[in-house]
């Protein structure tokens, strides 16, 4: 199986104790997001988890000082690694982005470049944040990023009804088709510059005759290259038609992520709960109330080696 780590929230950032408490006991309590007294046990370790994908604004220096503790164990993983061009008004608890840079940098030299994707999303357009303003500064985060890095991806916003009210307080509105068009011609010629491969996440727009095929975000092609397997894998069901992501179970919960960005799908509310970095789950210590399973997850196969004989 594949760990997403998380869409949900931001576990590198904010939960790095907790997690690793979980991964020294062997297992993950997971929260049902439509009901939260559901409980999956997730039994997870190098054996059943063949690989783990981070997904990150501002990983803590003890996350990735911690790293060296799956690495020990013998765990695959690489992240998702997002990094915008928006100031506070926008990701409000998101720190100054020179910071964060350095951080990238850090995690790419310690672990290898092909581990540390850049995210370039979601791309918002409005008074501030123009065409020209996203080309700029684009360019000067792919200067910076570049060696640090073998991809970019880019996504353009969406427009979920339980933010809707945050977005139109920053006037922000779905781009147009001519707008991302026109956008991603502009990002593909600078990522062509630094020599990253450029794809896009999650679009229905197709931008392949301009050369941005649609992405994976988990990886399947990635997942095999790092852990030198030829595994079969499966476009993961539970997600949009559009999504090109293979197959995961992800251990995070909604409305845990404290950047407190405008644009956020997955935090809608402003009260969000302190997690207790020995509990099972991240949201809480279990309850009477809850109900727990056991997640029964298949190990991945491989291809079959006659497969590949002449």
């Amino acid at each position: 199986m594949i760990i997403s780590i998380s869409r949900r929230t931001d576990i590198p950032a904010f939960f790095s104790e907790w997690f690793f408490n979980r991964i020294e006991d062997g297992f993950f309590m997971v929260r049902n997001p439509m009901n939260v007294h559901q409980v999956s046990k997730v039994e997870v370790n190098p054996k059943n988890a063949e690989c783990l994908v981070f997904w990150t604004k501002n990983p803590s220096l003890s996350f990735i000082e911690n790293l060296t503790k799956l690495d020990a164990k013998g765990f695959k993983y690489y992240f998702q690694f997002t990094i915008s061009s928006y100031a506070q008004d926008i990701e409000k608890s998101v720190p100054k982005k020179t910071e964060i840079i350095e951080k990238f940098q850090k995690l790419s030299n310690q672990i290898g470049k092909e581990k540390v994707i850049w995210r370039y999303d979601p791309i918002i357009l409005n008074e501030k944040y123009t065409f020209d303003y996203h080309v700029k500064y684009f360019e000067y985060l792919a200067e910076k990023l570049s060696s640090y890095t073998e991809k970019v991806i880019i996504s353009f916003v969406d427009c979920y009804s339980k933010i809707k009210t945050r977005l139109q307080d920053n006037q922000i509105s779905e781009l147009t088709q001519d707008q991302m068009r026109k956008l991603g011609i502009a990002l593909k010629k600078i990522a062509d510059k630094y020599n990253l491969k450029i794809e896009s996440c999650s679009e229905a727009i197709n931008l392949d005759d301009i050369g941005i095929p649609h992405g994976h975000c988990i990886d399947g092609d990635l997942i095999n290259r790092i852990c030198n397997k030829k595994f079969i894998f499966q476009k993961d069901k539970t997600q949009r038609n559009e999504c090109g992501c293979v197959t995961s179970i992800d251990i995070g919960s909604y409305n845990t992520c404290r950047h407190n960005c405008a644009y956020c799908y997955a935090t809608w509310n402003g009260n969000i709960p302190n997690s207790v970095d020995n509990s099972s789950p991240l949201l809480g210590s279990l309850s009477n109330e809850d109900k727990v399973n056991d997640r029964k997850v298949p190990i991945l196969k491989e291809h079959s080696p006659e497969l590949f004989s002449d």
